[in-house]
């Protein structure tokens, strides 16, 4: 096997995306296994940034996409049709609420919400509502890295460096109910975040609003936030009645991972436009969508047609990638796989709590979970930020074989958190792995930090 040099013994990469922290060389990743070229075997807990869902290597997805390699890799959509597009987007209307079934092609998450928010923006002028442009969003979230997904983002960190370059949306407060010391019960606290929504329809004027996006079980920003139940009727209740169109951000949480096909699925909350990514690919290429109904693609058609597009929209080799992850999902059963050990992750995750009280919150649904930690948990005091909490964690992991997935919103105002989103084909042997190596990280994690642990 070739070995690679020890990262501090490499010359400087030219990528300029990595940091001064160097990383070893990947050699070959199978099943939830990812291999370096080193010989080192690190188990991929975090589907990297959620994308991998059906796991590294699946030989039918990498069959399919190599017939299709000897066929084209490539036709522009304006040139030709091609029929991986026509049948991917078949199946993947089949897949969604009843009448999202006009389906547009993206390479990415990032091109998959701005897509949506353009497409709402556009069947506003065709249909003479031009005054709606005011897209809200959540506080903390992550829409996408382009300045337009970047302007429905709440997260200061990122934007603030570009603010003068877009037009900022304004926000409304994640509903991270659990943290709330009040008497309301969690029903109606998830009826409060949601009509804080209208509270902001109002004030900023219903006309001027065009959208509201979200992510129905939180990303990054939130570590797999889920609302109280009655949150999502609530809001779906509030855009009906402001004229307003709902946007599911699924990146993260479509595509199967959390044990539904859609994430908004779990509540059928039905939303008016959809982008979706990541585990749609699965990693194999690159790929996202837009899902619409005709009756907000019809006034665009008429109107001259959707203004928006990119290269590789609807790739043809990218298509088939799509089709054969969907083959797979449902030839082993995945998404019901991911609800069973969902189940299961989400018991050890609070096991873990309970050995370490500074976990002071495990939510998500299926495979998508996540943990926040804080300083004191009673009080739910932050760990300090110069600590690097969630990187120490991630790093704890990393040395014992196991990828995570956290990251810190500005000053640590919601905390230290951290993700753990397997493949979809993981097995209870497999998390129990994942765990047992959590809880070596975590305990040191607490020597360090001096935070409490149970016994």
């Amino acid at each position: 096997m070739l070995k690679s040099p020890a990262p501090e013994a490499r010359e400087a990469s030219h990528l300029f995306y990595l940091s001064s922290l160097r990383r070893p060389l990947i050699d070959r990743a199978e099943g939830i296994y990812m291999w370096t070229q080193d010989g080192r075997r690190f188990i991929d807990g975090s589907s990297g940034p959620m994308v991998a869902n059906i796991g590294h290597s699946n030989r039918n997805v990498l069959d399919a996409m190599k017939r299709q390699m000897d066929r084209a890799t490539f036709a522009y959509r304006l040139h030709f049709e091609n029929e991986p597009a026509e049948e991917l987007a078949r199946q993947l209307a089949a897949k969604l609420p009843e009448g999202l079934d006009r389906i547009f092609f993206v390479s990415g998450g990032s091109e998959a919400t701005e897509s949506c928010v353009k497409l709402a923006r556009q069947w506003a002028v065709a249909t003479g509502q031009p005054s709606r442009w005011k897209v809200i969003t959540r506080f903390p979230s992550y829409h996408g890295g382009t300045l337009g997904a970047l302007a429905v983002t709440g997260d200061d960190a990122l934007a603030e460096t570009f603010a003068p370059m877009m037009q900022l949306m304004p926000t409304v407060p994640a509903p991270a109910a659990w943290r709330d010391r009040d008497n309301l019960s969690m029903e109606q606290r998830g009826t409060r975040y949601a009509d804080m929504l209208e509270e902001k329809i109002l004030a900023e004027g219903p006309q001027s609003v065009l959208a509201f996006i979200l992510e129905p079980v939180g990303g990054a920003a939130t570590a797999a936030l889920v609302a109280p139940d009655s949150y999502y009727p609530r809001i779906r209740e509030i855009c009906n009645r402001y004229g307003i169109l709902l946007i599911h951000d699924e990146v993260m949480s479509g595509a199967g991972r959390t044990g539904k096909f859609l994430g908004g699925d779990h509540w059928n909350c039905k939303p008016d436009i959809v982008a979706l990514s990541k585990g749609l690919g699965s990693g194999y290429a690159p790929l996202g969508a837009l899902a619409a109904p005709m009756r907000l693609v019809q006034p665009l058609l008429a109107s001259g047609g959707f203004q928006h597009g990119h290269t590789y929209a609807g790739n043809p080799l990218a298509c088939v990638a799509g089709l054969a992850v969907l083959g797979e999902m449902d030839r082993l059963g995945l998404i019901a796989n991911a609800a069973v050990m969902g189940e299961l992750l989400m018991a050890e995750l609070k096991g873990l709590a309970k050995r370490f009280p500074f976990i002071a919150d495990v939510r998500g649904k299926g495979l998508l979970t996540g943990a926040e930690m804080v300083a004191d948990p009673d009080t739910l005091r932050p760990i300090e930020p110069a600590k690097k909490a969630t990187q120490r964690l991630l790093d704890l992991a990393y040395e014992r074989g196991l990828i995570i997935y956290g990251r810190k919103v500005k000053g640590g105002v919601d905390g230290d958190n951290f993700m753990v989103a397997p493949p979809m084909i993981v097995t209870a042997a497999q998390i129990g792995e994942i765990i047992s190596i959590i809880g070596d990280a975590l305990e040191v994690l607490a020597g360090e930090l001096d935070l409490p642990v149970e016994g």
